[in-house]
């Protein structure tokens, strides 16, 4: 993976080779999720960060309040309609242009802003693979000069099926056309582990294939081959459609990424996930693998 395939990565040649590119958007969407009790965390945003230094030409997004719905109950609720589209508009995102996303820490928050720009019927959009951190060990160039993009007029076209909420969950425990993953680590999907979000385990029924293990050492996305085993381990590919879901929506974006990087159909993320599954008591989970 080299060049621009149109299939959610792009390598840090591709992106070097382009930086003066006037058609060419790169976004930096660094978000800190700090460890609080009450838990299981508070959201600071990656400004810092990008001022600290950035990709040549970067602009910053800030995912939580930026491109989030600060109005809903729950955090990084997805904008959508006309709110949507200003935002994208006014962070210079409109037509023509390729949008570059990458995070100076866990790809997730890069990989969340892919999948709202493609769920806005955005098509030109890749998460640059191995991130920021892959960018300063192969020694490539940084600047720490604010930048901003022109704002332009985003034309979007919603796709409704890449998203899916509480109700459509609840009826794909019994629907076996759906196959509901979770992304979150093995522990927290088991149980076992200390953290979770108000009651520990999984969505009942739901398959696990952890965000974590669909990188290698270097943090790149693992090759097809590898992850398409881990996919066919959980049966996604044998039904035709696949939830995904974490903790808050962010995570599920990068399970999101892989099984629409090969092919799968019909792949949506659960935007309330956990933080808005465990609110109700009713709605049912269970620990084990």
């Amino acid at each position: 993976m080299s060049g621009w395939d149109g299939r959610g990565l792009v390598s840090t040649d591709w992106v070097a080779a382009h930086l003066t590119d006037p058609d060419v958007r790169i976004f930096d969407a660094t978000v800190h999720l700090r460890p609080s009790k009450p838990g299981p965390y508070v959201v600071e945003s990656g400004r810092a960060d990008y001022e600290a230094g950035h990709v040549p030409g970067a602009a910053f997004l800030d995912l939580a309040r930026e491109l989030s719905d600060t109005t809903a109950p729950l955090g990084f609720t997805r904008l959508k309609g006309a709110a949507l589209a200003d935002a994208l508009g006014a962070a210079g995102i409109g037509p023509g242009v390729k949008v570059v996303c990458y995070s100076t820490s866990t790809p997730m928050w890069a990989t969340r802003l892919w999948w709202i720009l493609r769920s806005a019927g955005l098509a030109d959009v890749a998460v640059l693979d191995g991130g920021y951190a892959r960018w300063m060990a192969e020694g490539r160039p940084v600047e720490t000069q604010v930048r901003t993009y022109p704002a332009a007029s985003a034309m979007i076209a919603e796709r409704a099926d890449a998203w899916a909420d509480k109700d459509a969950v609840l009826a794909a425990i019994d629907d076996g056309a759906v196959c509901t993953i979770n992304a979150l680590s093995a522990g927290v999907h088991s149980g076992e582990a200390e953290m979770n979000y108000g009651r520990k385990g999984h969505i009942k029924g739901s398959r696990n294939v952890p965000y974590a293990a669909l990188l290698d050492a270097d943090g790149l996305y693992r090759s097809d081959d590898e992850l398409r085993a881990l996919f066919e381990g959980v049966g996604a590919f044998e039904r035709p459609r696949v939830i995904f879901y974490c903790g808050g929506g962010i995570s599920a974006t990068m399970d999101a990424l892989a099984l629409t990087r090969l092919g799968h159909p019909s792949v949506a993320v659960y935007d309330g996930s956990m933080s808005e599954w465990t609110k109700d008591p009713e709605l049912p989970m269970e620990t084990g693998a």
